[in-house]
Parts: structure tokens; C-alpha cells; sequence
């Protein structure tokens, strides 16, 4: 069966998917079997290669590649890993379609990509981050609107995607309030080439989470109470409020820098990263701006936290990063029947605005 008229975008054709429905690389929800699952349905997976051990990240590629029939899917790193090299030359080593990331690869690491046929694929939740990628050579962008989970900006997504769109000469892919067909409508109408979710994946009967995590998810029912805080570390971070956003909330700073500071060690005994490797992490941080240096840091205690949500099952003694739609998903489907049902919402909803243009049916 062939793409529905009108949703085959370039962005299709670009990673090699069905549908231009993205999921993304949500840290230690994004393993082979999601990416497979997503991939399999139609749509174009990410692996977390940020929170997949290092040892362990070529069995999980080759896994994915053995569930999909070697369909194309990506790689999501970052720079500060101890084994972001080992990720690139993976990427490079198995022809992945594309990698995602955040700010940090300079030009000669994203013009490798580009030359050994790798997409480019940056999430930026502001202007200015998005035209400082493609100056530096991705040729995708991500927008993440502030609706958006995990961290995130403060401009909505109905605000930034235009804005983006307008200013870039490349693929735009709408990301941030994103779970149906009518917002893929919605964002194609705005300029986008295809949306992509977080959320909307992880709340799935193929993420592998934890039955106990995601009945915190569905019991999440007012989008107004999925808000953003600082408190986990110092970056604005949207989340599924709990007991432990609770405790930080009461705690005095000095405490949570305490916290911050377990956490940090048990995250760099985890990764293997070294003193001096933390250190230079935090310096280039430091030298290229005080929000980057911070955006690092996070990475020492938001992944700790997370990794007892999304793995060990303890909801209540970690964070659970979400999207405000979370509020509007109220069961458990199948990657396959949320993109075969985002996609027949899609039709319905083109075919009511503009009957006309909808194919004839015999």
C-alpha cells in the first residue's frame, strides 16, 4: 500500500519511512524493540544512543536492523558521552538514514554524516538554535514547541514552527503537542514536512515502560498540571508531577545540590566518563554559553532519574518527563494502531477541508 496523496512529504522519501510520522529518541524508553515497532508500522524510529550502554549499542542496532527487515531507522547522541565517537563511527559503519541531536557537533562531525549519506536531524526549541544548525550542516530540523516533554522552550509550537519554517531552507519536522492525525494536518498546513512525538510513543503498548510508570501517564488527566520545573537541574524540564517533584520543591538548595551531586557521580560511574572528561565537557559548556553549560550539567542527574521511572519501575523516586498531551491519550495501542489511526484521521480531516481534492472512491 502506497502513502495517502498529500502526506507522501519530501521527508518521506529523505529517511526512507512510510509516513512522515517521526518517533523520537526518549532516554531509556527509545530501545530496538520501540524503534522496531515504530519502523515496522510505517513510521521512522530513534534510537537513545545516549542512554543505551556502550558495549551494548551495535547488538541493539543490529537488532533493530534483524526486526525491520533492515529498514532504514536513526541514532540519537550527544557530544558530552564519553562514547559519542563510538556512536558516530557506528552510524557511519551500519549506513543508518540519519542521526538526532542536540547542540553541540561542530562542522567537520556533521560534514562526516553528511558525506557518508547520514541525515542530520538537530531538535532546537528556539530561532536561533535552528539557524545556527543549518549553518553548521544539518540539512533536518526538529522544532520542539513548549508544550513539549522533557526539556523544552517557552515558545508554543504554533508560534515557533512558522516562525522556523520561515527562516530555514530546510525540512522542517513539527515536534511539541503532536498525537493524532489532526495535528500532522495541522503542522503540514503550517509548513512542516511531518511531525514527530515523544509522549505519544512512550504511552504505547511497545515502549517497554513499566506497567506501574505508565498508569502514572494515563492518570494524568489535566494538561495544566503536566508543568514545567527547574528544580531537577536547573533547565526547564516539563514533567508529570510526583513525590519526588514534591520533595525538591520543599527542599533547601543546598540539599538539592546535594541530590544533584549523588547523582552526578552515579551517572559518571555509570557511563564510565571520566574526571577529566567532565571537566572538559563542562568548560567547552562554559565557553560557548551559560545555558549550554547548564543544558550539560543536566545530563549528570536527569537521566539517573529518569532511568528509575522508565526502567527500574519506581515512579515515585524519579521524574517522568511528558508532553502536555499526555493529558488527551487515555489507553494503551500498539505503535502500529497509533499510525494506521493517525493516518486515517489525516485523510478524514484533509478530505472534510478541501472535498474536492480527496481521491474518488468507486
Amino acid at each position: 500500500m502506497s502513502t495517502p496523496a498529500g502526506f507522501d512529504t519530501p521527508l518521506c522519501a529523505l529517511l526512507g519511512c512510510k509516513y512522515p510520522v517521526i518517533q523520537t529518541a526518549m532516554g531509556w524508553v527509545a530501545g530496538a524493540s520501540l524503534v522496531a515497532a515504530t519502523t515496522n508500522a510505517g513510521g521512522f524510529g530513534f534510537l537513545a544512543g545516549a542512554t543505551i550502554a556502550a558495549d551494548e549499542v551495535e547488538a541493539e542496532i543490529l537488532r533493530v536492523k534483524t526486526l525491520t527487515g533492515d529498514r532504514p531507522f536513526g541514532l540519537n547522541f550527544h557530544m558530552f558521552q564519553p562514547n559519542a565517537q563510538q556512536l558516530l563511527d557506528l552510524a557511519v559503519k551500519h549506513k543508518l538514514r540519519a542521526v538526532s541531536y542536540g547542540r553541540g557537533p561542530d562542522k567537520k562531525t556533521i560534514g562526516r554524516l553528511r558525506d557518508a549519506g547520514i541525515v542530520c536531524m538537530p531538535t532546537v526549541g528556539a530561532l536561533k538554535h535552528a539557524q545556527k544548525a543549518v549553518e553548521m550542516g544539518a540539512n533536518v530540523i526538529t522544532v520542539q514547541g513548549g508544550e513539549g516533554g522533557g526539556h523544552t522552550g517557552a515558545v508554543p509550537t504554533t508560534v515557533l514552527l512558522p516562525q522556523v519554517v520561515d527562516a530555514v531552507a530546510v525540512p522542517v519536522v513539527a515536534a511539541g503537542g503532536f498525537y493524532d492525525g489532526r495535528g500532522l494536518v495541522a503542522a503540514l498546513a503550517y509548513g512542516a514536512q511531518g511531525i514527530a512525538m515523544g509522549t505519544r510513543f512512550l504511552m504505547t503498548s511497545d515502549s517497554g515502560v513499566p506497567t506501574v510508570t505508565l498508569e502514572r501517564y494515563l492518570q494524568a488527566r489535566d494538561p495544566e498540571k503536566i508543568q514545567i520545573s527547574y528544580l531537577v537541574d536547573g533547565m526547564p524540564q516539563r514533567m508529570i508531577p510526583n513525590e519526588y517533584l514534591s520533595m525538591l520543591e520543599r527542599a533547601p538548595p543546598w540539599q538539592r545540590l546535594g541530590l544533584a551531586l549523588r547523582l552526578a557521580l552515579q551517572w559518571k560511574a555509570q557511563t564510565g566518563m571520566t574526571l577529566a572528561h567532565a571537566l572538559r565537557v563542562l568548560w567547552q559548556g562554559l565557553r560557548e554559553d551559560a545555558s549550554s553549560a547548564a543544558q550539560t550539567m543536566m545530563a549528570a542527574s536527569a537521566p539517573m532519574l529518569l532511568q528509575r521511572s522508565m526502567v527500574d519501575g519506581a515512579p515515585a523516586q524519579g521524574v517522568m518527563s511528558s508532553g502536555q498531551v499526555a493529558a488527551l491519550i487515555g489507553e494503551l495501542q500498539s505503535c502500529e494502531h497509533v499510525i494506521a489511526g493517525i493516518m486515517a484521521q489525516a485523510q478524514a480531516r484533509r478530505a472534510a477541508l478541501f472535498p474536492a481534492a480527496a481521491p474518488h472512491q468507486p
